[in-house]
C-alpha cells in the first residue's frame, strides 16, 4: 500500500486543472428580458438531476452580471451547442454583453425563452430552485419541453451534423457518437 500526502487546501488553479480532464457539454442559457436578448454560456449543466419533476442543474458564478437578470425571466431556453458552434460559444461568452448576439437570430418563445438555431438539442425551462454554493449558485431548472434531432420535430435550419460541443482541457472540442 502506498501512502499519499494530501495538501491542506486545494488551490483554485489545481481544481481547474483537475476538472479540465472531465469533458462537459456546452450550453447557452437564454431569455429575452426587457426586450433584450440575454444569455450565458455554461459548461456546468447536469442533465437528469430528476425525472419527476424533470430537472437539470447549472452552476453559475456568483460574479455573473447576466444571471441576476436571467433568473427573473419567466422561462429560460437551453441550447445544447453543437461542435460547429465553438466560435459562436466564444462570442456568446464574451464579456461585451452588447455584442454577444451580433449577427445571431435567436428564437424566442412567447414567455421569453431564448434558443440559438443549429444546436444539438433544446430545452425550455423555468427556475425551480436555487442554492448558494461557495462562489457559485446552483440553479435547478424545471424542464417544460424539449427538442432534439432525434425527435420528430426537427427544426428546418438545423444542420445535419450536430454532435455535442464539449469543454475539455480548457478548450472547446467535438464529441461524436461512435
Amino acid at each position: 500500500m502506498t501512502t499519499i500526502a494530501r495538501a491542506a487546501a486545494v488551490s483554485p488553479d489545481a481544481l481547474r486543472e483537475t476538472f479540465s480532464h472531465f469533458p462537459q457539454g456546452v450550453a447557452l442559457i437564454g431569455a429575452e428580458v426587457g426586450g433584450t436578448p440575454l444569455g450565458l454560456v455554461a459548461s456546468t449543466v447536469t442533465a437528469g438531476v430528476s425525472l419527476d419533476p424533470p430537472l437539470i442543474s447549472v452552476a453559475v458564478q456568483a460574479s455573473s452580471s447576466t444571471w441576476p437578470l436571467l433568473r427573473t425571466a419567466p422561462a429560460l431556453g437551453v441550447s445544447l451547442l453543437g461542435t460547429h458552434q465553438s466560435q459562436l460559444a466564444r462570442q456568446l461568452a464574451s464579456k461585451d454583453r452588447a455584442s454577444r448576439f451580433a449577427g445571431i437570430d435567436p428564437e424566442i418563445t412567447a414567455d421569453g425563452a431564448l434558443t440559438i438555431p443549429g444546436g444539438a438539442a433544446y430545452l425550455w425551462t423555468r427556475l425551480y430552485n436555487e442554492v448558494e454554493a461557495g462562489d457559485h449558485s446552483v440553479a435547478l431548472l424545471e424542464i417544460l419541453d424539449t427538442n432534439s434531432l432525434e425527435g420528430t420535430d426537427v427544426r428546418a435550419d438545423d444542420p445535419p451534423n450536430t454532435d455535442a460541443l464539449v469543454f475539455h482541457r480548457s478548450e472547446f472540442k467535438g464529441m461524436t457518437a461512435p
